[in-house]
């Protein structure tokens, strides 16, 4: 009996002597772990990837009834050599970019306006006619907003650059915005489609006629080109605004609704950090330089005193919509201040 309660103890004994053991083991191989987690933290956690996609391109809001959506294009840089003024101010173009490398970066817009009866685009952006693949991005926008080209119903265009009409159709010859009518000034079209015109331009301009010609054959064929002479109606609280000098017919657009006002000013501005300080500088493209910086020397002010929208395609900015104020010797741009509740005052 004693042997068995010897040999019972003993076997206690060890038991115990083994559960310390593995104890002890258990509290090292805990103690490394838990060390491992202080001494680097995040080694047991994988990186997350970078997500290299950026927010759909729109950003809409409400102009009385009217709902604008402005539309990404895409985003280039204007090169200095387009810009024309004195030697001071262009020195002082120069002097800026040192300071500021993104100073002639510029946001290629265009503009859905709904009005409860219509589906209105105030130009196209450029498709694949200009600007390589920095721009062209409007129609994957237009969806991106809820819309399809398929329901466009008019399209607006301000001038006949093809950075405004080229996404009115594909290279291929196809429309793309098919149940849409295209509408612009008259003395815009007849320039830009007249052979004898395009046959006595320079030859570096000629492609500009050449893909005019191209990208509004389609429309003309099935009947859905429209030009204007006046002020004769096209929508219903919209107004024709006469810009000239940067292009034959170069128009603005202008909506009301409700005491409120939205004006789509096309091509008034391209280097919006730079002309909106010195009005009188010019840029190459400008058929009549000195008509399209009479322009704004006329228009800027009337802007920077009264409460109107204005939406332009080419911004520093996006959304590329704000209003003017005057400062110093020239303008400032208030931009609209984002908000997700755009259809809210």
């Amino acid at each position: 009996m004693k042997s068995i309660d010897k040999t019972v103890e003993l076997s206690a004994q060890m038991t115990r002597s083994v559960f310390k053991i593995n104890l002890t083991r258990l509290a090292v191989v805990l103690l490394a772990v838990l060390a491992s987690f202080v001494a680097v933290p995040n080694a047991a956690l994988a990186a997350p990837p970078q997500h290299r996609d950026q927010v759909p391109g729109f950003y809409r809001l409400k102009v009385g009834d009217l709902e604008v959506t402005a539309l990404y294009d895409g985003t280039g840089v204007f090169d200095p050599h387009w810009l024309n003024g004195t030697t001071a101010t262009m020195d002082g173009v120069v002097k800026g970019l040192h300071e500021d490398p993104h100073m002639l970066d510029v946001v290629d817009s265009g503009f859905l306006v709904n009005t409860g009866k219509q589906l209105i685009l105030v130009d196209a952006g450029a498709g694949t006619w200009w600007g390589g693949a920095a721009l062209g991005r409007l129609a994957g926008s237009l969806r991106s907003a809820g819309y399809t080209p398929e329901e466009v119903n008019i399209v607006l265009v301000t001038h006949f650059h093809s950075d405004h009409v080229g996404g009115l159709t594909t290279q291929d010859g196809k429309r793309v915005f098919p149940n849409a009518d295209v509408y612009l000034a008259k003395a815009e079209s007849d320039f830009w489609l007249s052979p004898e015109i395009a046959a006595k331009a320079p030859k570096d301009v000629q492609p500009f006629f050449q893909s005019a010609q191209a990208i509004a054959a389609p429309y003309i064929k099935a009947g859905k080109w429209h030009t204007f002479s006046g002020s004769e109606p096209i929508v219903d609280s919209m107004q024709l605004v006469s810009l000239p000098g940067h292009t034959p017919g170069h128009t603005g657009y202008e909506f009301s609704s409700k005491g409120q006002k939205i004006l789509f000013w096309g091509d008034t501005i391209h280097a919006q950090r730079v002309q909106l300080q010195h009005p009188e500088i010019t840029v190459g493209f400008d058929i009549d330089q000195t008509a399209a910086a009479a322009t704004r020397n006329q228009l800027l002010p009337k802007l920077a005193g009264a409460d109107v929208l204005i939406a332009s395609p080419h911004s520093s900015v996006f959304p590329p919509m704000g209003r003017l104020r005057k400062e110093g010797g020239g303008y400032n741009w208030v931009q609209v201040v984002f908000t997700d509740r755009w259809d809210e005052k």
